[in-house]
């Protein structure tokens, strides 16, 4: 799934409270990305890495640095995620944070949404590093009902809460 479909999806799911929770869940939901591919994209931004060539499609995971995997690997951790939620949960005094559930949506939806020719997801990291084949994000099958679906879901809730309002 692409980084911005995330954060969509995040606001959409764990964010219609009010604004502040909104932009809450959508940080929440760019995340996982941000914090691996981000940074790498960042740095190569500011010239400070090089990088594989794109313009071929796919590059060989082996082209793209350690780190990034490394970091991929974190973020994209159920496990992961569960300890981070817990220590928020126990700092809040037993309080969920709910727009931090955008990050769990974030890895569920990379799972089938992810090959393994590519960074598949590793969803079970660090008990396991079984990875699903899933259809990547960009296969037509994939992205156009992922636009369509995020349209539908924004005009219900625009429309939801223009309800309520009344």
């Amino acid at each position: 799934m692409d980084v911005i479909s995330h954060g969509l999806w995040g606001g959409v799911a764990f964010g219609r409270k009010d604004k502040r929770s909104f932009w809450w869940a959508f940080g929440f939901g760019v995340m996982p990305d941000m914090l691996s591919f981000g940074i790498f994209s960042m740095m190569r931004i500011l010239g400070l890495a090089s990088g594989p060539d794109w313009s071929k499609g796919l590059p060989l995971d082996s082209s793209i640095p350690q780190y990034v995997h490394s970091l991929y690997n974190v973020t994209h951790s159920i496990f992961m995620f569960a300890v981070a939620f817990l220590i928020v949960y126990f700092v809040r005094k037993r309080k969920i944070f709910w727009p931090m559930f955008a990050w769990a949506l974030h890895i569920c939806m990379d799972i089938p949404t992810h090959s393994t020719r590519f960074f598949a997801t590793p969803f079970l990291w660090p008990i396991s590093d079984f990875r699903y084949n899933g259809v990547p994000w960009g296969d037509p099958i994939i992205f156009y009902p992922n636009i369509i679906l995020l349209a539908a879901a924004y005009l219900w809730f625009y429309f939801s809460s223009r309800r309520r309002q009344r």
